[in-house]
């Protein structure tokens, strides 16, 4: 019986960009995980996904430095680091591997993805074979994410002797990716008789959210060793021989948690991120008393800190009592910085300038939009005064439609909750309220508006949230035609409005601040639809 190989999985933050710091975390990090193989996520190097960064020469280079770095801080063990690398006139997303901190050689991802999110091929040359190294008398393939989704790399790994794969990834997060990363691993696992050690990335950056979640799956399609979600660290286990078969010991498995904690921890995870990487002093936003600013306001302080936090209360003749009080009184409970600032007077002076010009003409959606501009321009005044970023409060549905204003309550430098349907933005209020009770009840409870006019509810120009929640996965999420989703049980005319809007409102869509992606299919890098399109007219 062999003896046992010890291996750490190192679930980090590797800001895209942040070479030096990177490298530097590397050789920290492996030291710290003091085990015979060290595996880190993909592209460890630049960040993922580095984009254009990797036409600059001048970003090669320094990778180059970090390889050599790594190298000389002669890691006794082994280090499995991913990078991308230049080599006979072609581009790679490669994986380097040290041991003793000499280099044995280097894996080029050879399944590039060329949907959703990812755009490889614009950058990488594919690679055409497999690489597996000996170490103790086992043999271990490398691979990069892609690779064991498309699954004949790994089949070609193990048919070559391989018996483990090491796989770095950065593999973004949506609702349900876990269970299918697990399915597809333990699935393979059982039909290959190899195990798996998956990396997994964890940070967010930009739209994209990385969760981490890195996993061990055993070649008999067991799951070993789970890492948390969107928690970064170095998860360790040991591989031994058992039954003809190398397996890692059962460690750490995380229990399952509800698709409203997943969901919570990923954003509260992007907006921390995209804070602290953009070097913003803290978060201000509009609390409005409603359930989308609620629940903004709430994942701020969880990411960030309530005193990093302000919140302004901008109300208006239409703005009811019970928001103005639900707005304090959610403050009161976090403890956030709080002031109430009255947009009339600014209101009164726009219409005394505009009348004139508006001589003739009844009133419309301008008025209501002027009121949301005027809220806009404050926020916008103390984001700039403090250093602080003003974060946008529109859900997925609302920016489906066209249900917010330019330059008004779409004014911000980040939206939080922009992938995020409107009924699940009442899930996730009601779970942040089981950990402590911030959100007013009567806040989740009450019927939703955005007080431009007098008694306006989103339902008088809105299908029930339950129907067009349905409507807007099956349009964007799924590509289901108008008929297809006429025959899910929803009127045709009523069907044909939504799809129009949706359609209509991309031009609104594209001016919009990034906001994190946790969907199928989001608003942004996932969904590059054109803005002049005349599709429509044809339906």
């Amino acid at each position: 019986m062999s003896h046992s190989i010890s291996i750490s999985l190192v679930q980090e933050r590797f800001s895209v960009g942040a070479i030096k710091e990177n490298t530097q975390k590397v050789i920290n990090l492996a030291v710290e995980a003091n085990t015979d193989i060290v595996v880190f996520p993909e592209l460890t190097l630049t960040g993922y996904p580095p984009e254009d960064l990797l036409f600059r020469n001048d970003l090669h280079d320094a990778v180059n430095d970090g390889l050599q770095a790594i190298a000389d801080a002669a890691y006794p063990g082994v280090v499995v680091v991913g990078h991308p690398w230049r080599q006979d006139g072609c581009l790679y997303n490669a994986a380097s591997v040290f041991i003793g901190g000499q280099l044995i050689g280097r894996y080029f991802k050879q399944a590039l993805p060329n949907y959703g999110v990812f755009d490889e091929p614009r950058y990488f040359a594919p690679g055409d074979r497999t690489f597996s190294f000996n170490f103790k008398n086992h043999q271990f393939a490398v691979l990069i994410c892609e690779d064991v989704w498309q699954a004949y790399p790994a089949a070609d790994a193990r048919a070559e002797g391989a018996e483990f794969a090491l796989v770095l990834n950065a593999s973004p997060f949506e609702i349900g990716k876990l269970a299918q990363r697990q399915q597809l691993l333990t699935t393979l696992a059982s039909r290959l008789k190899m195990g798996f050690a998956y990396v997994n990335q964890a940070q967010g950056q930009d739209e994209l959210i990385f969760d981490g979640a890195s996993f061990i799956a055993n070649p008999d399609g067991q799951i070993a060793l789970q890492a948390p979600s969107c928690v970064t660290g170095i998860y360790r286990t040991n591989l031994q021989m058992s039954h003809q078969h190398l397996l890692a010991v059962h460690t750490d498995v995380v229990s399952p948690v509800s698709v409203e904690a997943e969901v919570y921890q990923a954003l509260v995870m992007a907006t921390r991120d995209y804070i602290e990487q953009n070097g913003f002093k803290g978060a201000v936003l509009g609390l409005s008393g409603g359930i989308d600013s609620a629940l903004t306001l709430a994942i701020a302080a969880d990411a960030i800190g309530v005193d990093k936090v302000q919140a302004l209360m901008l109300p208006f003749r239409y703005t009811s009592e019970m928001s103005v009080d639900d707005a304090t009184e959610q403050a009161r409970l976090m403890g956030i910085e709080f002031d109430v600032v009255s947009i009339e007077p600014m209101y009164d002076s726009f219409m005394q300038q505009l009348s004139p010009i508006f001589a003739g003409r009844a009133a419309d959606t301008t008025e209501e939009n002027l009121q949301a501009r005027l809220r806009g321009v404050l926020l916008m005044a103390l984001s700039n005064k403090t250093g602080r970023i003003l974060l946008t409060t529109g859900n997925k549905s609302e920016v489906a439609v066209g249900y917010c204003t330019l330059y008004g309550d779409m004014c911000g430098g980040f939206a939080v909750i922009k992938d995020v349907p409107k009924t699940l933005v009442y899930r996730l209020a009601a779970y942040r309220n089981t950990i402590s009770p911030i959100i007013p009840q009567r806040v989740i409870d009450r019927p939703p508006s955005a007080e431009l006019a007098p008694g306006q509810t989103d339902q008088d120009n809105l299908p029930p949230y339950d129907d067009l929640d349905a409507m807007i996965a099956a349009y964007v999420e799924q590509d289901k035609s108008l008929s297809e989703i006429v025959a899910m049980g929803y009127a045709e005319a009523t069907v044909r409005r939504v799809l129009n809007l949706i359609d209509l409102n991309e031009y609104k869509r594209r001016q919009s601040a990034v906001g994190p992606k946790i969907t199928r299919r989001n608003f942004g890098k996932d969904r590059r639809n054109p803005i002049t399109s005349a599709l429509r007219k044809q339906r």
